[in-house]
């Protein structure tokens, strides 16, 4: 099962490859995403990383990266999402 700590991921993608609502398995578990938006990475907080699960801006910029290099306008999906039990369920 999920433990629940992370509730936000920081994507560099070409185009959106999740949507609002749906629900997408993780391991044994599996998430719903809560709300997508389009968000330069300047707009991400502190308490955006911690969600994240990372020490820092600077590893979650790193993490984020995988699609090429992210400066502070770089434009990067803020996906909110919470976990959900065995087999996808609340």
């Amino acid at each position: 099962m999920l433990a629940g700590e992370i509730t936000l991921s920081v994507r560099l993608w070409e185009r959106l490859k999740v949507k609002e609502g749906g629900r997408y398995p993780i391991g044994l578990g599996a998430i719903e995403v809560d709300a997508i938006e389009l968000v330069p990475f300047s707009a991400i907080t502190d308490a955006d990383v911690r969600r994240a699960g990372e020490p820092d801006r600077e590893t979650l910029r790193q993490r984020a990266a995988h699609a090429g290099p992210i400066d502070e306008d770089t434009l990067v999906y803020r996906i909110e999402f919470h976990a959900l039990g065995v087999g996808g369920t609340d």
